[in-house]
């Protein structure tokens, strides 16, 4: 693990408490680290005021009060870690390259993503490219321990790799930073940017006691840049946002133009506490890029009343001209903590789409429309 000390802006060194200090109505900022617009602007979902709003995919937004970044959109590398079916080594490999070539500059990976397979892909593109021109987040709180009597498949847990090792959970501090050490190690990187605390659902209490603030001293010491906790519900980050020091929440599926159970109380204490939110999820597991009988809902068949809501949204979309997956990857850019929203991607279709869909004109009278007929501030539309 790296130790070099990276200056991180006014940030004081941190004695590991999870107490917070007072942080202010600061709002993400839409400019670069250097303080400029890197690409222009495009409309995001409507704003809480009305608006539409969001820069365009390739801007770089930085994350609360660190010194790391996220582009507008993001890669999700879990499809490169064989989530469900295989994919190849030269398939992730162009896959990642498309992304980059269209811009994309931050990439999303973990340990429980393919047994470590995608972090191993995901370090393999990046190492020959120069450090500072991307950043890379990866997850804490699942250690991989070698199995070697295991046979058959991950797919149990998602993934076609073999079951050569297991998922242990660990949010001591030991294992936060022993995870960490085994993630650069399977990437080859020197360092991480963003390192988030990985679905801590039934280890909130120790996540908050033990594995922030072995995070916070690694921040201080200038081994991460930034840190959060990536989960798909709201209550535990808003404890984290509320409770802690945390730079960036990565929020599954809660900020959609299906799920807006976000906006009651995460989105609006992260904008207090000017932290930042990174939107993943944003198709609901699959209902929103394609509303069909059979589509997944949250990773089970779309109830009857859920996929009539998103057929309704897809011919109100239609009417606009805009495929439903563009105005539901864009939607959540609307809000002023979202910076960034993270797509996962398997395929140089799916990457040369995603960037398509961000960069797409979308007229606001869409946004008006989805106001009018959906939107009811703090609960589903």
């Amino acid at each position: 693990m790296s130790t070099d000390r990276k200056a991180r802006g006014e940030r004081a060194p941190s004695d590991g408490a999870t107490d917070a200090r007072t942080r202010g109505e600061r709002t993400p900022s839409e400019r670069a680290p250097d303080g400029r617009v890197r690409e222009g602007r495009a409309e995001g979902g409507p704003a809480p005021d009305g608006r539409g709003a969001g820069p365009a995919p390739l801007t770089r937004v930085p994350l609360g009060r660190s010194t790391a970044w996220t582009t507008r959109l993001a890669f999700g590398a879990a499809g490169i870690g064989n989530l469900y079916s295989t994919v190849t080594d030269e398939d992730a490999d162009k896959t990642l390259a498309t992304a980059w070539d269209r811009g994309i500059r931050s990439f999303d990976t973990a340990p429980h993503y393919g047994l470590g397979l995608s972090e191993r892909r995901l370090g393999a593109f990046l190492r020959d490219r120069p450090r500072d021109t991307y950043t890379v987040s990866t997850k804490v709180g699942r250690l991989l321990v070698p199995d070697p009597g295991a046979t058959g498949d991950d797919l149990a847990h998602g993934f076609a790799v073999p079951a050569a090792h297991r998922r242990v959970w660990d949010f001591g501090a030991d294992g936060i930073r022993r995870g960490l050490e085994e993630s650069l190690e399977r990437l080859g990187l020197d360092r991480v940017d963003i390192v988030y605390l990985h679905d801590p659902d039934d280890h909130a209490d120790q996540a908050l006691r033990e594995a922030y603030p072995a995070l916070e001293r690694l921040r201080a010491e200038g081994v991460v840049r930034a840190v959060g906790v990536g989960m798909n519900q709201t209550s535990i980050p808003t404890r984290f946002v509320t409770e802690t020091d945390i730079d960036v929440v990565l929020l599954a599926g809660r900020y959609t133009l299906l799920d807006r159970s976000g906006l009651a109380e995460l989105l609006p204490a992260a904008r207090r506490r000017g932290a930042s939110v990174v939107a993943g999820g944003v198709f609901n597991s699959g209902l929103l890029a394609d509303p069909r009988p059979g589509a997944t809902y949250d990773y089970a068949a779309a109830p009857p009343r859920t996929l009539a809501r998103a057929l309704g949204l897809r011919e109100i979309c239609a009417r606009h001209g805009v495929p439903l997956r563009a105005a539901a990857a864009r939607f959540p850019l609307g809000h002023p903590a979202v910076a960034g929203v993270l797509l996962g991607l398997r395929s140089a279709a799916e990457a040369e789409d995603a960037a398509d869909m961000l960069a797409l004109e979308i007229p606001e009278a869409l946004w008006a429309e989805l106001r009018r007929e959906h939107d009811t501030p703090g609960a589903n539309p």
